[in-house]
């Protein structure tokens, strides 16, 4: 039977447009330029006979033609990439997990060898970077996961990326964290007694995470604690938790980090949380994937086995039982 039907790269690339909304964003996911997937779209619509966009200055928006042929489109693709996925269980690569350099150092990497003891048969590759964390609703990452690849990503956020499954993990609160050694020296008894000491900044508490001195997660803290006195704005300012984590471990001063990224360096006595105030976090750690990930046998242990990490009652890492 003979398909009349335009090239599958034509269609891809009109999916991944229609589903972001965006060429820009569409041509990091297929690796081309907006030029070029802007030309796609053109050579598409010229070999349906119709518009597929309404092209505005600032915007995109699907014209009906367009939202008629999207839902089939979907379908096909997410059809082919399970059939294709199916196939390759037969000899399974690797599973990739891409997450923040603070959760994936400081609370994923010390767990993964209880993972890979329960699931030998799965070769988990971890990765980090920042474009994990969510800058004003908009993960950079998401544009790298492949839906073809087994490819997830642990996000930082909010937790609205349409087109893609989104599980939220945990909402960390952060409290103030120091060297039992800088606790000792300070006398660090109340909350003023920070008066005198060096502040560590982490900038993800900021509220548009650019703006530095923009009510600050020190601020905020320092109102909590009835210390509202003290400048808040003074001290280090780091672009992650990680960096913060590492100024505060080497007896640079006082951070405010996220506790279940610290609770093992606490328990090892590392590290001391002077006063048990807490700030909830603006957002949230969320497990990301295409829709065509979820049915991964891959994918599917992982997040039950982080979920159950996540949610056990003792978060510090678990020892691998003995085989």
């Amino acid at each position: 039977m003979g398909y009349q039907l335009p090239s599958l790269a034509l269609l891809r690339t009109f999916e991944a447009a229609a589903r972001h909304l965006s060429f820009k964003h569409a041509a990091a996911e297929v690796c081309v330029t907006p030029a070029a997937v802007s030309q796609q779209i053109k050579a598409l619509e010229d070999q349906l006979g119709v518009p597929l966009f309404h092209r505005h200055v600032r915007a995109l928006e699907l014209t009906e033609h367009g939202a008629t042929l999207l839902p089939g489109v979907r379908d096909a693709f997410e059809r082919l990439v399970k059939a294709v996925d199916q196939t390759r269980r037969v000899a399974p690569g690797p599973l990739t997990v891409t997450a923040p350099p603070s959760f994936a150092s400081h609370w994923l990497l010390p767990r993964l060898p209880q993972f890979g003891a329960t699931h030998p048969d799965i070769d988990l590759r971890l990765s980090s970077t920042s474009d994990t964390v969510d800058r004003k609703g908009e993960a950079a990452v998401l544009g790298k996961l492949h839906p073809a690849r087994k490819e997830i990503a642990i996000l930082y956020g909010k937790g609205h990326y349409p087109g893609y499954v989104v599980v939220p993990i945990f909402t960390p609160d952060y409290v103030p964290v120091c060297t039992p050694a800088l606790q000792c020296a300070a006398a660090l008894k109340t909350p003023a007694d920070l008066a005198g000491q060096v502040l560590i900044h982490d900038d993800t508490l900021s509220e548009d995470g650019r703006d530095m001195h923009s009510r600050s997660g020190w601020a905020e803290w320092l109102r909590r604690a009835g210390a509202s006195n003290i400048d808040s704005r003074r001290g280090p300012h780091f672009s992650n938790a990680a960096l913060t984590l590492e100024a505060a471990q080497a007896g640079q001063g006082v951070a405010l980090a996220p506790r279940p990224l610290i609770e093992s360096r606490v328990a090892e006595g590392k590290l001391v949380i002077p006063f048990n105030i807490h700030l909830p976090s603006p957002s949230t750690y969320y497990l990301v994937m295409h829709e065509a990930m979820t049915h991964q046998p891959a994918v599917e242990a992982f997040q039950r086995w982080l979920l159950g990490e996540a949610s056990a009652p003792d978060s510090t890492p678990r020892q691998p039982a003995s085989r």
